[in-house]
């Protein structure tokens, strides 16, 4: 039995599938029900990170946990509560998915200091684990599709700097061949698309999946950290600012971990948004 958390995200979705299609006994976890039906044979179980006691009757007879790290802005989320709780139900084996920035941005709080703790927690654990360090997200880009839908319009700041965002569904296809095979005990994965893209290149890419323009709107630092505010905290958006417009060389390099692991490329944004145009149309 696999346990997946955050079975509802991005990530955890494509991997309760991938798992399945593979014959894996899957239990998929979530804080609320999933909406979309489970595959066939997968059981649904709600569960509360930040209450590891949720978890206790989940993990009971597991073999195997992917522990989605929640964000650096989770708050009551006891990684070693959890793990104790996992060992208690017999879990050999945990694969965390973490962040780049535990290994770029160390000295931020929201991007390294917890992540670290977190990764730190695995490691101690006594437990086989794996990390998985993800750079940002395509799925980010759900961001645009209201003003994409209703205007046709992305807008963000620096608009010509590109980061190598990953494709949530090769985090998951790692995910799945770290669960299922052997060799990756200790191991950290960085996981990283093929090649930097920029925002306006992110909007031309979904404007060619929709078939008509996407207009390009530049915004202002101080523009871009307004709207974040709204549903960041302060440490968040001001880290995150600093990695969409000054990234570091490591921010900036591609990691070849998808490939070696996954035996093709890894996914461009461009294929991510053909895949899912159906959010911007």
């Amino acid at each position: 039995m696999i346990v997946v958390t955050g079975a509802t995200g991005n990530v955890g979705r494509p991997l309760v599938r991938a798992l399945a299609a593979a014959g894996a006994q899957v239990t998929a976890v979530s804080r609320a029900n999933p909406g979309d039906p489970v595959p066939e044979r997968v059981r649904h179980r709600a569960a509360d990170l930040n209450d590891a006691e949720t978890l206790r009757p989940v993990l009971d007879g597991a073999e195997a946990l992917f522990l989605h790290d929640g964000g650096g802005g989770t708050q009551g989320f006891s990684v070693p509560d959890l793990l104790d709780v996992a060992k208690a139900g017999g879990v050999r084996r945990v694969v965390l998915l973490s962040s780049q920035g535990v290994g770029t941005r160390p000295e931020s709080v929201s991007h390294g200091v917890v992540g670290r703790a977190r990764e730190d927690a695995v490691r101690q654990s006594g437990l086989e684990w794996t990390v998985l360090r993800a750079g940002g997200f395509d799925s980010n880009a759900y961001a645009w599709a209201e003003s994409v839908r209703t205007r046709r319009t992305v807008s963000a700041p620096f608009g010509d700097v590109g980061l190598p965002t990953v494709d949530p569904d090769d985090i998951a296809e790692v995910a799945a061949a770290v669960l299922l095979g052997q060799g990756h005990g200790g191991q950290v994965y960085e996981l990283t698309g093929p090649a930097a893209v920029t925002p306006r290149q992110q909007a031309e890419a979904i404007g060619a999946a929709l078939g008509e323009p996407v207009r390009f709107v530049e915004l202002t630092a101080d523009q871009a950290r307004e709207q974040m505010l709204r549903f960041m905290p302060e440490p968040v958006v001001a880290t995150t600012l600093d990695i969409l417009g000054a990234p570091t060389a490591a921010e900036l390099r591609t990691s070849p971990d998808i490939e070696r692991i996954l035996g093709r490329p890894a996914g461009t944004f461009a294929g991510w948004a053909e895949r899912n145009v159906a959010a911007f149309g």
